[in-house]
């Protein structure tokens, strides 16, 4: 059935319903409070095919480049950074941190990417709409796969491969308290990721910076622990927040996924879905390996999840909350 103008009336109705999540406002960040009525636009939003956007993926990649680097100041390197100089911390209520030499040389010399781009990207959450998702080989035919906080692997719902891996230092305080003394059951813990890069948000408080700081010195030469740099996730923090979103702090994975926005050719996300129940209104567990619910009042991962249904829906993302085929 074609309309007046010879335009198929499904392509029509794909346009229309991508508009609509393409323009975030007031009456939009309330949809998620009506799960009945959101459920429902976005699985509409998914039964149309996806349209790759090259150039919103280019304006995004510029816009992040420009106000954030990713390239050049997502973590600490020899080349970014100077023994004695005074590093930040993501809020100024701490006192600087003052680059040590011992610290300086435990540093990566440069960026491994600086050069280049990531090709195809899997960002892979942690949310409970991946289990019994069947998107192991999917996610694992990627170029570069990036997971978060020590998030469990298996080959049937999530994949095995992992190319760089968050760990939060609140693991470390509950888990792993005398690592620099006793390295061996974290080092055993994190060889299912292979030869993953660890990376740690050192510079959130003088806490973590301790526990970060200790990691690295345990696990290095062996394991390739990078630090965060303060005033990239600053910069980024203020963007978003410009943007209109109200979190105190942006989660770990909105972060990777604005760094895969610019380091990657295109970008696919899977397990980011923060409700309770999927689109066929079946409970779900808060992570696909266990039911613990974050800590409340410091994201605002419903607003950051409209951010990335504009995003898909504008074509600079990919993202996944079906089951793969």
């Amino acid at each position: 059935m074609r309309d007046e103008t010879g335009e198929d009336v499904s392509q029509l109705r794909c346009t229309t319903v991508r508009q609509a999540f393409s323009i975030i406002t007031a009456a939009s960040s309330n949809l998620s409070t009506d799960m009945t009525s959101f459920s429902e636009k976005v699985s509409e939003l998914l039964t149309c095919p996806y349209k790759s956007n090259i150039t919103q993926i280019e304006l995004n990649r510029a816009l992040l480049h420009f106000c954030c680097n990713a390239s050049g100041h997502l973590y600490l390197t020899k080349q970014n950074t100077a023994v004695h100089q005074i590093i930040p911390y993501e809020s100024d209520r701490y006192p600087k941190y003052t680059m040590n030499e011992a610290l300086h040389n435990m540093l990566p010399e440069a960026f491994p990417w600086s050069e280049r781009r990531l090709g195809r990207c899997a960002v892979v959450g942690s949310g409970g709409i991946l289990k019994n998702s069947n998107c192991g080989r999917e996610i694992d035919s990627a170029d570069y796969v990036i997971r978060f906080n020590m998030a469990p692997v298996n080959d049937s719902d999530v994949g095995l491969k992992t190319d760089l891996l968050t760990v939060n230092p609140s693991q470390i305080r509950k888990g792993y308290r005398n690592v620099q003394k006793q390295a061996g059951p974290l080092m055993r813990r994190l060889s299912v990721y292979g030869n993953a890069s660890l990376i740690m948000p050192a510079f959130a408080s003088p806490l973590n910076t301790q526990l970060s700081v200790s990691t690295l010195k345990a696990l290095w030469p062996e394991m390739q622990v990078v630090l965060f740099s303060s005033s990239y996730l600053k910069n980024l923090g203020r963007v978003w927040k410009a943007r209109g979103l109200s979190a105190r702090r942006l989660s770990t994975g909105f972060m990777l996924i604005n760094v895969a926005l610019e380091l990657c050719d295109h970008v696919h996300v899977y397990g980011f879905w923060p409700f309770d129940v999927n689109l066929e209104k079946q409970i779900l567990p808060h992570h696909y390996f266990d039911n613990i619910g974050p800590k409340p009042g410091v994201h605002a991962m419903p607003e950051e999840f409209l951010r990335l249904l504009q995003l898909h829906s504008q074509g600079a993302l990919t993202l996944h909350l079906q089951p793969c085929s």
